[in-house]
């Protein structure tokens, strides 16, 4: 059973805004969700309904899943210190 990925607008600016290492680690990430949408290390969100958080390095990658439908939506992409800003 295998998730779609979808990357949200937001999320695909924020990624391109990063320097090729560190997206091309991110979008390794991002597909390994497909397969295991809640990886060892994934957290979920306080007050928000099926919203994880998963770490590589400095960075975060928030996301919901949606088991009914099986897709993993990238909600946000980004460096930890502004990853939860507004």
């Amino acid at each position: 059973m295998s998730y779609q990925i979808v990357i949200q607008s937001a999320a695909q600016r924020q990624l391109k805004k990063l320097t090729p290492e560190v997206q091309k680690a991110l979008i390794a990430v991002i597909e390994n969700l497909a397969i295991d949408p809640r990886p060892a290390g994934c957290k979920k969100l306080k007050g928000q309904a099926d919203e994880y958080r998963v770490r590589w390095g400095n960075y975060r990658i928030i996301y919901r899943v949606e088991d009914r439908a099986l897709i993993i939506r990238v909600i946000k992409v980004g460096h930890r210190r502004d990853i939860y800003e507004g």
